[in-house]
């Protein structure tokens, strides 16, 4: 599934225009980014946590050259699903 086809289907089960599921999931998707470049910690219960995890520099080799080179630090956006998710993915 793609987003297009992901606005398809709110379109369909909330019986909106797709322009409007268009804008209600950009303003979602937006929002969650908002608040992980805030570093905060954004919770759906049901299906998941959004969370930012910090990653160390770390050295690493280029493999074409095989030359040692720094990975700097970073932030990088992480999601844990939640019991509901776990439960209704497992499910045959």
């Amino acid at each position: 599934m793609n987003k297009a086809d992901l606005i398809g289907r709110i379109a369909k089960d909330a019986k909106i225009a797709k322009t409007t599921a268009a804008v209600v999931l950009d303003t979602t998707l937006g929002s969650i980014t908002d608040s992980l470049k805030k570093g905060q910690t954004v919770t759906l219960i049901g299906f998941g946590t959004f969370s930012v995890s910090n990653r160390k520099a770390r050295k690493g080799r280029n493999p074409q050259t095989n030359k040692e080179i720094k990975i700097p630090a970073r932030r990088v956006p992480k999601f844990k699903a939640g019991k509901s998710l776990k439960a209704a993915v497992a499910k045959k």
